[in-house]
């Protein structure tokens, strides 16, 4: 596409998104209640919200590459970085949140049949369906090939037993992509990818409370679920390598945490600390550490935006999301520790009039990050896959 022709693109998405987009929606998030993750059952926290994704989803911008007849906007990956660009500038929320756009779409466009294309994309794209994702078993986590979930051919449909752990948001999902075991003969050989609707009788869900005090992760049990043939994905013992693809995109995912929070470590430290004579934090031994932690979290969106682009422009989503998810959980990390460091007492805070909800946000911030190196593949298991896919090192080296 011709600079001409973008920049034409360019003036089009402003003028749609001056037109479209809401004022409220041109504000960061103030909670994780505000967050649009659609669903049978999906919460708006405002009218606004709920306008603001009704027109992206009409408009295919909520899944902007994916192809018109799938839900999404079809634009080429020129246009579409141009309408982030034109989306940050007013600093839009994103419309909706989903598991089904970030991880499952991608990998339904690579493997899934045309039938399973048309049925599930178009909803995950408009935000009617909310899926969770059903890998880690109790046995199983690090070791994610070793589930044990079963799923036994019974003619006219397939039966599942097992559980799984660690599944985010299930008690609020509609649908579930899962690993499942359909050959206990072999390991990874042995592994199928299939969908299963919530609703169906013998699934259950029980949250697991968090030391934050959130329940985003569910323990879900199958009992003698019976789900259609036509919900695999893929070939039969062939979900090895989707479930691959679909952690790549995961991880990536999750690198990306604490980007958008809500307040800044700069800020806190400015507020609670203050400031020298001359100008600058008073105290010069955190204000060296916020300071590199700056340049190293500047250095590392750098390196995702060049990855991003590369993929854009046809690379394959690599073995470097492991990467990107080691270094992404460990800013995150370290980001928290320094907001509560400089809060001070203020970080002190559970509930209660005696702190703001930004101090509250903080120290339940810093709490949940805990879990940045486990989930989505521990740092360890991330490690080996850099160490084994990207350096080429062999397992006794």
């Amino acid at each position: 596409m011709s600079d001409a022709s973008l920049e034409a693109f360019r003036a089009e998405a402003r003028a749609w998104l001056d037109e479209n987009c809401p004022q409220s929606m041109r504000t960061p998030f103030g909670s994780e209640d505000e967050i649009v993750w659609g669903g049978r059952n999906g919460k708006f926290f405002s009218a606004d919200a709920k306008l603001w994704l009704a027109r992206m989803a009409e408009r295919g911008w909520t899944a902007p590459i994916w192809p018109k007849q799938y839900g999404g906007g079809g634009l080429s990956n020129s246009e579409n970085a141009v309408l982030q660009s034109e989306l940050k500038r007013i600093n839009a929320r994103p419309a909706l949140y989903s598991f089904g756009l970030w991880m499952l779409g991608p990998v339904l466009l690579e493997y899934a049949n045309e039938e399973q294309k048309k049925e599930h994309l178009p909803k995950i794209a408009r935000g009617e369906i909310r899926w969770c994702q059903g890998y880690s078993e109790p046995g199983a986590g690090s070791d994610l090939a070793g589930l044990q979930t079963k799923c036994e051919d019974k003619g006219d449909h397939w039966l599942i037993n097992g559980q799984k752990v660690w599944t985010s948001y299930a008690n609020y999902a509609d649908w579930c992509f899962c690993l499942v075991r359909t050959d206990t003969s072999v390991k990874h050989e042995g592994i199928s990818f299939v969908l299963i609707d919530m609703t169906t009788k013998g699934v259950e869900t029980r949250p697991i409370k968090l030391i934050s005090g959130a329940s985003p992760f569910c323990e879900t049990f199958f009992t003698d679920v019976k789900i259609p043939k036509e919900n695999m994905v893929g070939r039969l013992n062939g979900g090895w390598e989707i479930a691959k693809r679909l952690l790549q995109y995961e991880r990536t995912n999750i690198s990306g945490f604490g980007s958008g929070a809500r307040v800044d470590v700069v800020d806190i430290a400015r507020d609670t600390i203050g400031l020298g004579d001359d100008g600058r934090l008073a105290d010069g031994d955190l204000r060296a550490r916020i300071a590199q932690h700056k340049m190293a979290e500047r250095a590392y969106a750098l390196t995702t935006q060049r990855a991003q682009e590369e993929a854009k422009a046809g690379q394959n989503v690599s073995h470097m999301a492991s990467m990107f998810k080691v270094a992404g959980a460990r800013l995150n990390i370290e980001r928290c520790e320094l907001m509560v460091e400089a809060a001070g007492s203020r970080a002190f805070g559970w509930s209660g009039d005696g702190f703001d909800r930004d101090e509250l946000a903080v120290t339940r911030g810093w709490l949940r990050s805990k879990g940045n190196s486990i989930e989505g593949g521990t740092t360890e298991v991330n490690l080996n896959v850099v160490a084994k896919r990207v350096l080429g090192l062999r397992d006794t080296q």
